[in-house]
This record gives structure tokens, sequence and C-alpha cells, in this order.
């Protein structure tokens, strides 16, 4: 299975009744871009140019606190990069270098909650890790060691609530789809835990969150064309994945975050195809998405994003 490149997104959570930032940093368009983009979580519209992070690259994990996002290792011009950047939501301007991660990943899981930002890596330079690292989003540094996954796989995707992180989904070292959802107890530290299935197995899923439900949208499994559906989980709990609805088009590396209400997923990228399209959901309803608006340019594989008040409350 290709590592697809792919722009990396933020996460967002909304005090309810304020504006909302969504942040999609990176991509790939013939290249690695550097490009960061934003929207207001509660409108629809057009994305707006934010800035540039320090290095072009893509499939890169995120978190974020209140006030700050960070973009976490991801895919550069030639080699997964162990690069740390992080922006102030609230303005605008160009990414700052916070630290490095142990080693270089790409196309793994992050999720936060407002104090500390968790990542699990993915893939090395050679092959896919079991590795999960944390950082304080306050400071700047380098990442420390959190614990483990419970199966070693790559193109995973993270999301969780204030308490919970869970990593979905991905491929094993035999490149064998999984659809494993594993969980952590983000202010602790220790390997992670089963949570249940994947209605079906997959890797390169987008996912959304609020504090109460895991959103999970397309994603693909070995041999086969993307998929359009959506299942959801209950993050308090555990327990395999229920059918949610569909996205409005089959794709890969969907970028998600969310206000807690409504949760959004940029770029849905169709293996080489790049796309610009942004959809939502309200996440405590099941349906189908609907359109938003689009990114500033259309590149491939958005994989995770950035929101401000991310675990807020």
């Amino acid at each position: 299975m290709p590592i697809l490149g792919t722009v990396a997104s933020g996460y967002f959570e909304d005090i309810v009744g304020t504006s909302t930032r969504a942040v999609f940093g990176g991509g790939y368009l013939s290249g690695r871009v550097s490009t960061i983009d934003y929207v207001d979580i509660a409108t629809t519209s057009n994305a707006t140019n934010f800035g540039n992070l320090t290095v072009a690259r893509d499939t890169m994990g995120t978190g974020s606190s209140s006030t700050r996002g960070l973009f976490l290792g991801g895919g550069a011009a030639s080699a997964p990069s162990s690069v740390i950047d992080y922006i102030t939501i609230a303005s605008t301007g160009n990414a700052t270098s916070f630290g490095n991660l142990s080693r270089n990943g790409q196309n793994g899981a992050g999720f936060s909650d407002s104090t500390r930002s968790v990542y699990h890596l993915g893939q090395d330079d050679n092959s896919a890790v079991n590795i999960i690292e944390y950082v304080t989003i306050a400071t700047t540094g380098n990442s420390t060691d959190f614990g483990d996954l419970t199966v070693t796989r790559n193109n995973t995707v993270g999301c969780g609530s204030t308490t919970r992180g869970l990593i979905i989904g991905g491929f094993n070292t035999s490149e064998i789809t999984q659809n494993i959802i594993d969980y952590v107890t983000i202010a602790s530290t220790g390997n992670a835990t089963d949570f249940g299935d994947l209605v079906s197995a997959k890797g390169y899923v987008g996912a959304t969150s609020s504090n109460t439900r895991g959103v999970f949208a397309g994603g693909v499994a070995a041999g086969s064309s993307p998929t359009d559906d959506m299942e959801y989980v209950t993050i308090a709990t555990t327990g395999n994945a229920i059918f949610f609805g569909d996205c409005t088009v089959a794709g890969v590396s969907k970028a998600g975050t969310s206000n807690k209400i409504r949760g959004v997923f940029g770029s849905n990228n169709n293996y080489g195809i790049e796309r610009n399209k942004i959809e939502y959901i309200t996440i405590a309803s099941t349906g189908n998405g609907t359109d938003f608006g689009d990114l500033t340019t259309a590149r491939e594989n958005v994989h995770q994003a950035i929101s401000s008040n991310h675990g807020g409350l």
C-alpha cells in the first residue's frame, strides 16, 4: 500500500455561542506544500489563507489547546519528518518551530486535551511503528514517550474527548487493513487498550469528535476503492462502531475537526485526484454529509485538522 501525501489540518472544539476556527495545513500537489487555510466552523464558506508551515509537508498529526495549534511530523520532500510546528489559532501568520519528535513519523494519529498533544508516529523512514509520544502544548520542546499501540500499524487517525484519545484503523506491517480502535487516557502515560472495531477494516480514515461521540469518515481497504461510509462510537464507553451516514463523496485522509456540535472534513481526495471540498455533519445526530465550501487550493490527502477551544469544556 503506497504512502499517500496528505494535508494535515486541525481539530477544533467550540464553546457554545462563540466562533471556532478550523485550520487545515500542508498537503500534496505536485510536491508537498506549506499552505495553511482556515474556516469558521459555525458558518459555511470557502477557506481563507492563514500562512505557511516552517517545512512543506503532508500526512501530519495535529493537536491544540484553546489558543495554540500543533502540526506534528509528516511527509517532507524526500522522507518522513520529525518537525513540530505551532500556530496561534486566533491570529494569522506563518507557523513557528516548536521542537522535534524522537524520530521521523508520518501517517499517524493525533489528538489532544487542553494541555497535552499526543501523537502516534505512524511510519518512520522504514516501516510502521507502534510508538506514541506527547508534548505539553503551552511550552516548546521535544516530544516524550507515552506508550505503544496494541498492534503496530500506520495510516491511522485520531480523535477524542477531553479525557480519552482514540487511534483508529490503519495497515499493519504486512500492509493488511485493520479494523482496530485503540484508546488511551490523555492525561496519563501507558500503552493503548483495545476499544472495539470499525464496521469495516480500513486505513486513511478521517475523524472528528465531540466530548461524547467520535465519527470516522471515508478511508480505504487494501485493494479496494475509497469508501463514502461514516461510522461512530461513544467515546466514554468501549464497543464497536455503528454506521452514521455517507460522505458527500468517497475519499481518503479527510481532515476532520469540530466545534463539539458540527464536525468538518476537508480535502476528500481520491487516490491521486486532488480535491478542495469541505463538508460537515452534526455530530450528535446521524445522517449524510453536507457541502461546506472549498479550500483555497485543491490538494491531496488532508489527514487531520486543528481548532480553537479544543478540550475547553
